[in-house]
């Protein structure tokens, strides 16, 4: 199945959406959406694709209706999400995690335009397995730049088969948050500085604890 979601923000009046697939999108607020599963998804052989733009002086807040299941189909166990995100005003991206069950692969794309005054919050939360699972492989890719030039360029493996799987043990849940132009911010996560603004926050462990 293919899921396509857009969203554009707009000064002065409710976000415009669009959607087709197993993903629908549900106006929760005058800037805030939330995404809700019509159907089960993502699937092995899954692409699901959302697009977020934020006009300039627009503000928008994006979240989860509930967590994100990823499990293997008949033909692959591998799925797909892609997320194309362009801002020039406030934005605040923090969906529900993804569980990466039942042995399925899910690899996760994120590629960020900031321009003018744009901003952003923007956290990922992943975990391998539901409860008594440990198998299972997620790969996640961010790319972000502002007016044009790079930002970050991030990529993090979990799981069977990833480059921290070895025998003594390995992270099964991780946590990855993006903000700009704020520098620093109070988590239990380690926090990086970047040389163009901003900063990025990690956190990689057993389990998921909010």
């Amino acid at each position: 199945m293919r899921s396509e979601v857009v969203i554009v923000a707009a000064p002065g009046r409710a976000p415009r959406i669009e959607h087709t697939g197993g993903v629908a999108v549900r106006r929760t607020g005058s800037d805030t959406v939330h995404l809700v599963s019509a159907a089960a998804t993502p699937l092995g052989g899954d692409v699901i694709t959302v697009r977020v733009v934020v006009q300039e002086g627009a503000r928008l807040t994006v979240r989860s209706a509930a967590a994100t299941m990823a499990l293997p189909g008949a033909a692959t166990p591998e799925s797909r999400t892609w997320w194309d995100i362009e801002s020039a005003g406030e934005l605040d991206i923090d969906p529900q995690p993804t569980v990466v069950a039942g042995g399925s692969r899910h690899l996760t794309e994120t590629r960020v335009r900031l321009s003018g005054a744009g901003g952003i919050r923007l956290r990922e939360r992943v975990q391998i397995g539901r409860s008594g699972e440990r198998d299972g492989f997620w790969a996640g890719a961010l790319h972000a730049d502002v007016d044009g030039a790079p930002l970050l360029r991030h990529r993090v493996e979990l799981g069977s088969g990833s480059v921290t799987d070895d025998a003594l043990g390995r992270p099964l849940a991780c946590v990855s948050e993006l903000r700009y132009p704020q520098a620093s911010f109070d988590t239990d996560a380690t926090v990086l500085a970047l040389a163009a603004g901003g900063c990025l926050a990690t956190w990689q462990g057993e389990r998921l604890t909010n």
